[in-house]
């Protein structure tokens, strides 16, 4: 009984710590504009060490108060940021203490970051009417009008095919939001992951680390995935503008992105068992993404490893 009352006063007592630093964490964030940049990225890491350490009533318990501390210490538009990085904190807290896998604790707390960052949007646009997506691509569109009248009364205006590009690029971009959403939200988890989890493992919570990303292997359902995405875009050829276009976009998007990552493994993989220097594939990633010609070809190498093993047979020959 003793015992059991020492070490609720014990959770209580980091619970109250953990929650004073989220609230720094969130002032530091909220009213100081540079530091809070890097700040912002801190802010899950009481929610994971909470979560690691305590059981998932505990956790609920303690986002609870997160979310209270948040509407004190800032106005209600810091509640969203104490859901998106509390929740996903105490995603990947959870996961940590339930043993599960790196990748696991990955997809989850980025598909946790997701949905509520989508559910944030809708509500702001159902709401109160702030579609910030909208905004500032009519703003662009304007600023786009305006390039093109000044040229034209400059006496050099823009020839048809130019303005066409300029034009298409927007609504291509603007068709790609469901998918730069994803990318935003496993790339800002990545980076919350990196710069949260050195911090909790100083406090003893243990975390498998990353496998080599020249040994990564995605599923083989992937590229047949983008076998069927493209074959059915080519049998159905939808029509742009339809939700159907923006579907096969949006997902042939997706899966050509994974069709680079795992060339680019490749190329480190190919890298590593020949001996060059580890900065002889981090410029060739580089340059893929800067000369376009080269990501084709990432793209085509990964497309082949996924589907021959070439890592393997590679292996073998060198």
């Amino acid at each position: 009984m003793r015992g059991e009352a020492v070490k609720n006063v014990h959770k209580l007592t980091s619970g109250a710590v953990m929650l004073a630093v989220f609230a720094v964490l969130m002032l530091l964030t909220l009213y100081v504009p540079v530091l809070g940049v890097v700040t912002n990225l801190f802010l899950a890491a009481p929610f994971i060490l909470f979560a690691a350490t305590n059981d998932r009533k505990s956790s609920l318990v303690f986002l609870t108060g997160g979310i209270l501390i948040s509407l004190i210490v800032g106005t209600i538009l810091a509640i969203p940021l104490a859901l998106l990085y509390g929740i996903t904190g105490t995603v990947i807290g959870d996961f940590i203490r339930e043993k599960k896998s790196r990748f696991s604790t990955y997809m989850a707390s980025s598909l946790a970051f997701l949905i509520l960052l989508v559910a944030q949007y809708g509500i702001a646009v159902q709401f109160f009417e702030l579609n910030v997506i909208k905004e500032s691509f009519d703003i662009l569109k304007q600023s786009v009008d305006k390039i093109v009248s000044l040229m034209e009364n400059l006496g050099q205006p823009l020839d048809e095919k130019m303005k066409d590009q300029l034009y298409s690029g927007i609504g291509l971009t603007e068709t790609l939001i469901p998918s730069l959403l994803i990318m935003a939200s496993f790339i800002n988890v990545l980076i919350l992951q990196a710069v949260s989890l050195p911090i909790v493992n100083r406090f003893g919570v243990n975390m498998e680390k990353w496998g080599q990303f020249r040994n990564l292997s995605l599923p083989k359902s992937v590229l047949w995935y983008y076998l069927i995405t493209i074959i059915a875009a080519l049998l159905l050829k939808p029509e742009e503008g339809t939700v159907l276009f923006d579907a096969f976009i949006n997902l042939s998007f997706i899966l050509q992105l994974l069709m680079i990552v795992q060339g680019l493994s490749l190329v480190f993989y190919f890298c590593h068992i020949k001996g060059y220097p580890r900065a002889v594939p981090v410029i060739a990633a580089v340059l893929s993404f800067i000369l376009p010609f080269l990501l084709y070809i990432i793209r085509i190498l990964g497309i082949i490893d996924l589907g021959f093993n070439l890592k393997k047979w590679l292996k073998e020959k060198v």
